[in-house]
């Protein structure tokens, strides 16, 4: 059975549980009418669902922000910022676990495990550290990690790179700085 076809009917089940569908004996007719509006619901809630693409702009949006907390040295802020990238990264991949590309289907939570490990993490003990050029070098292995993805993706023309301008102008990044 396709994991799209387990996918579909434990979101079913799902839906028959909160709704309190699928109790007692149905006649056929009652069954397939049954099915055929749980279809229709899971294809209303797919719709509803936000696009991967929409998480990973979330992701850039958090990584470049990270970008600019550590240039300034607020390193709460870029521990912050580190954690809403690995959050919506996670949720970029649980919107699109395996893509299927020319080559066949990539699976990208390994790779995301891989951008995290050999990347993320590392950044993460840059600014426990407190330490610019480690966290220089952590940020750019994770941009190679991120490009790789891209590749294997079927997305080579998704090329990161180092910020030129914060995304967030309303963030005040100086460690410093007191309201407003």
């Amino acid at each position: 059975m396709g994991r799209r076809v387990v996918a579909r009917c434990a979101l079913a089940l799902c839906v028959g549980v909160i709704l309190g569908i699928g109790g007692g004996t149905t006649s056929g007719a009652d069954d397939a009418t049954e099915i055929a509006w749980l279809k229709a619901e899971i294809e209303e809630l797919r719709g509803r669902l936000p696009s991967q693409s929409h998480a990973m702009m979330d992701v850039g949006y958090h990584f470049t922000n990270l970008w600019f907390a550590a240039q300034h040295r607020n390193w709460p802020l870029a521990q912050f910022y580190l954690e809403e990238t690995r959050s919506h990264l996670r949720w970029a991949v649980r919107i699109v676990p395996v893509r299927r590309t020319k080559a066949g289907e990539v699976d990208l939570r390994g790779l995301l495990e891989a951008v995290d490990h050999a990347g993320l993490e590392e950044v993460g003990k840059a600014i426990a550290g407190q330490s610019l050029d480690a966290f220089g070098a952590a940020y750019r292995q994770t941009l190679q990690g991120c490009y790789t993805c891209h590749k294997a993706s079927d997305k080579p023309y998704l090329r990161p790179r180092i910020p030129e301008a914060p995304e967030a102008t309303i963030i005040n990044f100086d460690p410093a700085a007191v309201w407003p």
